[in-house]
C-alpha cells in the first residue's frame, strides 16, 4: 500500500458518497465540492508515485480505473440530474466506454499494458473540472454572473477535455496494436522457452 494507491483508493470510495450528496441528501453544493477535489487531486497520485518513487503496477492500473470509475459516475449522475447537457455526456460516455472495452479486449488478447498518454490524462482532467462547473452553474442563480462564469468554465474544459480526449483515443490505436504483437510474441517466446 502506496500513498498514490491509498489517494487512487480514496477517490473510488467517495464516487457513491457523491452519488449521496446529491441525490440521497440533495446537497448540491457539498457535491460540487467533492467532485470538484475529486477532480483536482486526479493528478496528486501520479505526481507523488512520480516524485518519491512510489510507482506500482498496482498503481498504474488503480489510477486509470479510479478516473474511470469517477467519470463514468459523475457524468451518469449529472446527466440524470440535468446539470451536464446530453449530447456532452453522451460523447464523454462513448469515448469512456470504447477506451474501457479496447482495454479489456486487448488485455484478454494477450497485449502488453499500455501506458497512459498525456493527452488523454489532460483530457480526463479537463473533463474533472468541466463537470463540476456545469453542476455549479446549474446551482448558481440562473442570470448571475457566478451562473455566466461557471458556464465559461465549464464549456472551456468541456472543449479542451473531449479534444484530447479523442485525440487520445485515436492516438492509442497504433500503440495498440503494437502492445498485442509485443505480447502475442513475448508468450510465444515463453512457451518456446
Amino acid at each position: 500500500m502506496t500513498i498514490p494507491n491509498v489517494i487512487s483508493l480514496a477517490r473510488l470510495l467517495c464516487v457513491p458518497v457523491f452519488l449521496w450528496l446529491l441525490f440521497g441528501v440533495e446537497r448540491r453544493v457539498a457535491a460540487f465540492v467533492l467532485l470538484a477535489l475529486l477532480g483536482a487531486t486526479d493528478w496528486v497520485d501520479g505526481w507523488i508515485a512520480r516524485h518519491f518513487d512510489q510507482g506500482s503496477e498496482v498503481g498504474k492500473v488503480l489510477d486509470p480505473t479510479a478516473d474511470r470509475v469517477l467519470l463514468f459516475a459523475a457524468v451518469a449522475a449529472l446527466l440524470v440530474d440535468g446539470s451536464v447537457p446530453l449530447w456532452v455526456g453522451v460523447l464523454v460516455l462513448v469515448r469512456e466506454l470504447l477506451v474501457s472495452v479496447a482495454v479489456l479486449a486487448l488485455a484478454v488478447a494477450g497485449a502488453r499494458r499500455i501506458d497512459v498518454l498525456w493527452a488523454g490524462k489532460a483530457g480526463t482532467l479537463a473533463l474533472m473540472f468541466a463537470l463540476p462547473s456545469f453542476l455549479a452553474a446549474d446551482t448558481a442563480p440562473h442570470g448571475s454572473a457566478l451562473h455566466a462564469l461557471c458556464l465559461v468554465v465549464a464549456w472551456g474544459f468541456t472543449a479542451g477535455g473531449l479534444i484530447l480526449g479523442y485525440y487520445a483515443a485515436v492516438t492509442y490505436i497504433p500503440q495498440a496494436r503494437a502492445a498485442l504483437r509485443e505480447g502475442r510474441s513475448a508468450r510465444r517466446h515463453e512457451v518456446r522457452t
